[in-house]
């Protein structure tokens, strides 16, 4: 069938074309979505730039057509009887060193023997290893065998041949079926025969190879199918036990597949096809998965830390009895095991429910922290640069073995793509990093309070595990004058007219005294019988002096009473209700560290249920 006749009976509403002979046949940058390309033979076909989105190409036959592949045979054998008509030749001059009375011959034979060393060695610098040559027929022979053999190694798949293999494969490939630059998104190739097939720059989300034929011969370029362990995981779907750690898995299919035990630590599988995989007992620690279709997936004993779900994150179905939020090692097995209680497992439906909670925030894990200050200036670059995704940092925790990594988590708009969002942040925290300190120390004093404040938070959590950080938002400062915090020129993080956020010397007195201020100017509650938010904010600044409460967390929980009564000046304004409500979480995990009995963890239950219908929480 010819082109054009596709193409009119397409636009007519056709779509079945399985078995159709279109062979050399152009469909260069035509839309043909969903068509039944199955046992179609498109051998020599151009789709270059097509649109395929759907596409079934099942069972289809792509490659050279015989004709082409006549041409090749034959241009191979021509190149090969130059090559060695060439190589007899310089053997020849080689052979005139020792068999020539004359000055111009020995010239030559040691010229020709000089190239002959030099061929030799780049060969042994790509990994070759070379024979001798002695004499004109033996070193021609040499050659030859030396050629063949190291074809045959590169045709394996040995990697010191992959330069060799690599212009082998695109010289087979002219003439071959074209897929270059297009679109095939869900596109099955499902048992097809693909040797010879340019998939360069081809879109490839969740495009199927399952038992496709000859994969390892098509022109990959940089997508996932030039890595050997994918293609085969791709053909097989048995991926049992195997690594994938930190490699680029975008858009892969694996519906279906036997994926027990398998590791993909930091690996990206976003907009992946994982429905009904088995990941049971997978380590799934960083992997991002935003947009994956995780339909029906089994996840019983998976490990799950600090995994990049998002809201577009498929999880209907999901098969699951527990699963573990930290990676297992030898001191600790079964860390942190949901559920906690060991004999009880998740119920039907009830993972999903669990998981959930996570999914409305943007997980920015740092392996490392030598500077707080380069997180502190990334966030705020991202909330600048994308002021719509409405970023709210809802807590900052220290993870890892040693303590010594941080999860920052932000809320966003249900709009926000976390996966650009992810990208853009790591990649501004990069160029930081790259700075010179004095470059990163002008920038620094360009940027406003709320860096600074983000620092002295991130420099707290630091220190202290417990803490998760609800007080920093990019509408405006929630901290007062007086407690903002600063970065010295060396570094260090303190807080102005107080002192070292981590290690502090505060004046308490003091902070108490401008509190008692803002807490007077609310009004008196109307019912004498019924404490106001003045009398409410009162108790709890009470509590706050217990003795046995640490200074720092003293000037904190301070801090937060203060923000509660300059809100309630106005609660009814939707920003004063957000510092509120932040200001009310602090609250909450500071005494989450405290002992039950203390006076503060005491008063927070009494008093901040009234505080939160105050505001129409």
């Amino acid at each position: 069938m010819k082109a054009h006749e596709v193409l009119t009976r397409y636009a007519a509403g056709r779509r079945d074309f399985s078995g159709e002979n279109l062979r050399g046949q152009s469909f260069k940058g035509k839309d043909l979505s969903g068509a039944d390309f199955s046992e179609a033979d498109i051998r020599g076909a151009n789709f270059t730039k097509a649109k395929l989105t759907g596409a079934n190409f099942s069972g289809a036959k792509a490659g050279l057509q015989k004709r082409w592949a006549t041409v090749l045979v034959i241009s191979s054998w021509i190149l090969a009887g130059i090559s060695g008509l060439l190589s007899i030749a310089i053997s020849i001059l080689v052979g005139l060193i020792f068999d020539s009375g004359t000055t111009e011959d020995i010239i030559a034979g040691w010229v020709s023997l000089i190239i002959l060393a030099i061929f030799f060695v780049v060969m042994l610098r790509k990994g070759l290893v070379a024979g001798a040559v002695a004499g004109a027929v033996a070193g021609a022979v040499a050659v030859t065998l030396f050629s063949t053999y190291i074809g045959w190694r590169a045709i394996k798949g040995d990697e010191r041949e992959a330069w060799i293999r690599g212009v082998a494969i695109a010289f087979a490939a002219t003439g071959g079926t074209s897929f270059y630059h297009a679109d095939l998104t869900d596109a099955n190739f499902t048992s097809a025969k693909l040797k010879s097939t340019d998939l360069r720059q081809a879109t490839l989300i969740r495009t199927c190879f399952h038992q496709a034929q000859k994969l390892d011969r098509v022109r990959p370029g940089i997508t996932y199918i030039k890595d050997a362990q994918v293609r085969q995981l791709l053909i097989t779907r048995q991926g049992q036990a195997q690594t994938f750690d930190r490699k680029n898995l975008r858009g892969v299919n694996l519906q279906g597949a036997n994926l027990a035990n398998t590791s993909f630590i930091g690996a990206d599988l976003s907009e992946a096809n994982l429905q009904d995989t088995d990941l049971s007992r997978a380590k799934l620690v960083q992997t991002q998965l935003d947009y994956t279709d995780l339909t029906g997936t089994t996840l019983t004993g998976a490990c799950i830390e600090d995994w990049g779900i998002t809201p577009e994150t498929q999880l209907n179905g999901i098969q699951c009895d527990y699963v573990f939020m930290r990676l297992p090692n030898n001191l600790d097995p079964n860390p942190h095991r949901k559920p906690d209680d060991w004999n009880k497992n998740f119920e039907e439906g009830e993972f999903a429910d669990f998981i959930a909670p996570m999914v409305q925030t943007l997980d920015l894990y740092q392996n490392q922290v030598d500077d707080p200050r380069l997180i502190a200036m990334a966030f705020q670059q991202l909330t600048e640069t994308h002021p719509e995704t409405e970023l709210d940092i809802v807590s900052i925790e220290k993870r890892g073995k040693h303590r010594d990594k941080v999860l920052l988590r932000a809320e966003t708009s249900p709009q926000a793509n976390l996966s650009e969002l992810h990208s853009d942040y790591f990649t501004t925290y990069n160029n930081l990093q790259a700075l010179s300190p004095a470059a990163l120390q002008q920038l620094l004093a360009e940027k406003d309070g709320q860096v600074k404040m983000l620092t002295g938070l991130v420099a707290t959590a630091i220190q202290r595990p417990s803490l998760y950080a609800h007080t920093y938002h990019s509408e405006g400062d929630t901290m007062s004058e007086k407690s903002e915090i600063k970065v010295s020129a060396g570094g260090s993080v303190g807080a102005v007219g107080g002192g070292d956020v981590t290690n502090p010397v505060m004046n308490l007195g003091e902070i108490s005294g401008t509190v008692s201020n803002s807490i007077n100017q609310l009004p008196d509650s109307p019912e004498p019988d019924k404490p106001g938010i003045k009398e409410l904010l009162a108790q709890l600044q009470a509590a706050i002096n217990d003795p046995n409460l640490p200074d720092d967390d003293k000037a904190e929980a301070l801090e937060q009473v203060k923000v509660l009564a300059e809100a309630g000046q106005n609660p009814n304004n939707e920003t004063a209700k957000k510092q509120a409500k932040r200001a009310m979480g602090f609250l909450k995990v500071i005494t989450e560290s405290l002992p039950s009995a203390a006076q503060l963890v005491q008063t927070c239950k009494d008093v901040l249920p009234a505080i939160r219908l105050y505001f129409g929480f």
